[in-house]
């Protein structure tokens, strides 16, 4: 695949799927044979103080292929979707000019949404509203929610704290649902570009397996070390960059309140619990005619894979 014509949409491709689902492997295969700019969807993967336990790509590949949005911020800067979005244009304009494909390579599914659908136009919430709403407990808030948005309510899950909080200010601020507000988005380059889409969707067993082992390679390879300075940062504990997985569970340990076994098991725990989530939303809430692949991925079939995208 690659740059299409000036008579055709330009051409933008996508690697997604949940944690250690192989997303950064195939597109570095690709990088060695067509010219390609690797642009980061992930998260957790834009912040500069943790590129190991964010499993960033290490500075050898980096240096294989141009990569974007790879730890460009520090962890006392906030990141929204709709920050991203911008930056990824940028760069995907960028990659365009210079005659390569760009290929974005994430598990973050509302920064996609975000970059693809564009943004709601939700006006900012009232500051009192919003304290008021985040000091509810989470049964509460939902509680609430059903109450004054029973159509959002239905939409959530009863324990998802944050959406169920956003989706009550919004409705209590603006008096309007969020689900309102997102009919009107507007910024979204889906329908200026020829999106060449694969979900990486490998079986459960094996992702489960992958994670578990990642997350030992992490430790053995100096995340310990990469929490320590994090901390010595001093951020606030709910800065973003403090809830990435394995953040808290070493944090514990260096603060002496579990054992090293307990953090390994608990980062283990939350990792398959992250890619279990990423997985059931990119199974369902993907567009259907994105490309599937529900294999893992290695050296015997990753040429096979590659195809998908020609």
């Amino acid at each position: 695949m690659g740059i299409s014509n000036p008579e055709q949409k330009p051409v933008v491709a996508l690697i997604a799927g949940p944690t250690a689902s192989g997303k950064t492997a195939l597109a570095l295969h690709m990088a060695k044979r067509q010219k390609c700019t690797i642009i980061n969807a992930d998260s957790a993967q834009v912040y500069d103080a943790l590129p190991i336990l964010s499993a960033q790509p290490s500075a050898e590949e980096m240096a294989s292929a141009p990569h974007k949005l790879f730890g460009y911020l520090d962890g006392r800067t906030a990141c929204s979707a709709a920050d991203w979005a911008g930056a990824a244009k940028g760069e995907i304009a960028d990659a365009h000019a210079a005659g390569r494909l760009p290929i974005l390579v994430g598990g973050t599914g509302l920064y996609l949404r975000t970059l693809l659908d564009g943004i709601a136009p939700v006006p900012d919430i009232d500051p009192t509203i919003r304290t008021q709403v985040r000091a509810l407990d989470t049964d509460a808030a939902y509680h609430a929610l059903r109450s004054e948005d029973a159509q959002m309510a239905a939409s959530l899950h009863a324990n998802d704290d944050s959406r169920i909080k956003r989706a009550l200010e919004v409705k209590r601020s603006s008096g309007l649902s969020l689900a309102e507000w997102r009919a009107q988005k507007s910024g979204g380059i889906g329908d200026d570009i020829d999106l060449r889409a694969l979900l990486l969707l490998p079986p459960r067993p094996w992702l489960h397996d992958r994670c578990d082992r990642r997350f030992v390679q992490m430790i053995e390879g100096g995340a310990i070390a990469e929490v320590q300075r994090l901390l010595a940062m001093k951020l606030p504990h709910d800065a973003p960059v403090m809830r990435a997985i394995g953040v808290p569970e070493i944090a514990a340990m260096l603060n002496g309140e579990i054992t090293a076994e307990e953090a390994v098991a608990r980062g283990q725990a939350a990792t398959r619990q992250y890619a279990k989530r990423q997985y059931t939303w990119f199974r369902n809430q993907s567009p259907g005619h994105w490309m599937r692949l529900e294999e893992e991925i290695n050296d015997s079939n990753v040429d096979e894979i590659e195809t998908i995208f020609q």
